[in-house]
């Protein structure tokens, strides 16, 4: 019995020149436990139809059936409610699933053909709940109620493990005009049922691209009902005379049986390679930042300087390194006298998953305040760690597109470094604030996953949930605060806020020690004092609405129990949002898939 099932495309190292769909199913071997297999498959014609069929109907979920399918086996894992075994599991009449073997087998007995590549990557594990009274299956799962080896674990800490591959650049998978329709169907459950459903699918040749289940409890008379849920993408318009028909067919076995209409949205990019579309929508034009109060303004070195790194930053692209940039001795001075006024307070002020990032990057970045690190080796360093990418970006962009280069962790950042007359102040994000400031926190997992629950957040978002989506990215990334104890117990402020680790002034404004009123350290300020601030606990919906200045110091900062807190917090409130779709990122293709047909209208690019 199939409790859960989720197709997507997909991509990868093994076979770089064929499309494939990775196909994940959850399968109920008996009342207490059950087996979670993943595999990828070259895409075809009706290959997610066949397959799901195999998998959903009874007696059908064995190795003869998928090994001429399967190119890849991404997971295998084993689950008991009850407790410990590890033996391989079977189904009522005895089919073998365990993958790790059959596979194996089918692989050596079918190497010849071309779609039974196969390269073993299976991961096997046991996971119980200790004593708990045990829920129906599909509840445990939706709650990912588990541990394993001992321990607390989820779903996702499984799906963590699988070994990652690299993308491929084939775009037309996520970017095809062919029309789509989207369904929603709701289906009691029962043993076959998906099956039932689907072999209509096959019956009227219309081909699914993408199929989830998601549980659902129904209230009755008599109690709660099974129900799930079942997101359809298929080829074809209803207009389709198969699809038609294959809607006729579906509407008396499903409870429910929805179209979902296209909508029309916001412009976002579906794929990495468009970030380049809008990362030289920068507002000011790069250079032309240079307004006549700006220190650099009468210097025509710098001028031209800026000028050189706008154009390099200008000609990049998404599949490209990040050039080298041959910082000069004074830009290095100007580095070195940042780091220098900095260096202390970092120890004093900045939260741990800071000053751990940045140990770890002056030993693989350069990181020192003789030398300004380069972004390539800063986007590889932090790949590596969390799956962000830096890239380089003339000048400021709008909200909306730099949150939508965080939902595929891509950080837009320029290249330029302040003028040599004021170290100390810059009037606009610069080399010092990027690197300084963002760079290190991208370094931290739970950091990395917060910026990108903004960033899906806000594709195809209204102008309104921009702007507090902005907010809340303001209050947080930029300025966020967060608690950590010392050995005494006691809490104390730290900064996890770029705009706060790259100011020597506000970091210790903000975290430091205050009386009635206290003495401003940095430069370019009119007021030379300003009353202590106030600090409230980090709630995303009063981020959201908050004010704040631009040339001052921030007069309300936010604290976090924690990064983690943090991200469980704007989790919370992105889902709350009222969004178009639900954005999923698949980091194997640098693609971002939603959960229902969308024309993106509205502030498209010029160069789309």
């Amino acid at each position: 019995h199939c409790c859960r099932i989720t197709a997507q495309p997909s991509g990868g190292k093994i076979i770089t020149t064929q499309r494939s769909i990775t196909l994940d199913a959850v399968l109920v071997q008996s009342a207490h436990s059950f087996r979670r297999i993943r595999f990828r498959m070259l895409l075809s014609s009706s290959i997610v139809n066949r397959t799901t069929m195999m998998i959903s109907r009874p007696l059908m979920c064995r190795k003869s059936h998928f090994s001429p399918m399967v190119m890849q086996v991404v997971n295998s894992c084993q689950f008991s409610t009850t407790g410990g075994t590890k033996t391989p599991a079977t189904t009522s009449n005895g089919a073998d699933l365990s993958l790790k073997e059959s596979f194996s087998r089918s692989f050596s007995e079918q190497a010849h053909r071309r779609d039974t590549v196969f390269e073993e990557v299976v991961s096997a594990g046991t996971a119980a709940r200790n004593g708990v009274p045990t829920p129906p299956l599909h509840q445990q799962y939706n709650e990912g109620q588990w541990t394993l080896d001992g321990g607390t674990s989820t779903f996702q800490d499984m799906t963590d493990k699988v070994p990652s591959t690299t993308a491929t650049a084939d775009y037309h998978l996520y970017s095809s005009e062919t029309p789509r329709t989207s369904l929603l169907m709701e289906l009691t459950d029962r043993v076959g049922i998906l099956h039932e459903v689907l072999r209509y699918f096959w019956k009227y040749d219309v081909n699914v691209c993408r199929i989830e289940s998601r549980p659902v409890s129904v209230g009755t008379p008599t109690g709660q009902r099974k129900v799930f849920d079942f997101f359809v993408d298929m080829e074809g318009s209803p207009s389709d005379e198969n699809v038609s028909r294959l809607l006729a067919d579906l509407r008396p076995m499903t409870d429910r049986l929805l179209v979902l209409d296209e909508k029309q949205v916001h412009w976002f990019p579906r794929h990495i390679s468009e970030l380049d579309l809008i990362a030289n929508r920068t507002l000011d034009a790069g250079v032309d930042l240079i307004a006549d109060d700006h220190p650099g303004f009468q210097d025509a070195v710098y001028r031209k300087r800026r000028a050189y790194l706008t154009e390099t930053a200008l000609n990049h692209q998404w599949n490209k390194p990040i050039p080298r940039i041959d910082y000069t001795p004074d830009e290095i001075s100007v580095w070195g006298a940042v780091w220098d006024r900095m260096e202390d307070l970092w120890e004093k002020y900045a939260c741990k998953e800071y000053l751990l990032a940045l140990s770890l990057m002056k030993q693989h970045c350069g990181y020192q305040r003789d030398n300004i690190p380069q972004q390539e080796d800063i986007s590889q360093f932090l790949f590596r760690r969390t799956g962000f990418k830096m890239r380089p970006v003339a000048g400021l962009l709008s909200s909306r597109d730099f949150l939508n280069g965080l939902a595929f962790r891509v950080f837009f950042s320029t290249q330029y470094i302040r003028h040599s007359s004021r170290p100390l102040y810059t009037p606009e994000p610069d080399i010092c604030h990027e690197l300084l400031g963002h760079a290190p926190m991208l370094a931290d997992r739970s950091f990395a996953d917060f910026s990108q629950e903004i960033g899906l957040a806000s594709l195809g978002a209204s102008d309104d949930d921009i702007d507090r989506l902005a907010h809340c990215y303001w209050h947080s990334v930029e300025f966020g605060l967060c608690k950590e104890y010392d050995s005494s117990g006691t809490p104390k402020h730290k900064a996890y806020g770029a705009g706060l680790l790259s100011s020597f002034g506000e970091l210790e404004y903000a975290c430091g020690p205050h009386s009635d009123e206290q003495e401003k350290q940095g430069e370019g300020e009119d007021d030379p004092k300003q009353s202590p601030p106030e600090t409230k606990p980090w709630d995303p919906d009063l981020a959201s609405r908050q004010a704040f200045p631009i040339t001052t110091y921030q007069p309300v900062y936010f604290l976090a129990e924690s990064l983690d807190d943090a991200k469980q917090r704007m989790r919370l409130f992105c889902e709350a949002l009222p969004r178009p779709f639900f954005a999923l990122h698949n980091a194997q293709t640098d693609s971002v898939h939603i959960d229902r047909p969308v024309v993106r209208t509205k502030g498209v690019p010029d160069n789309a």
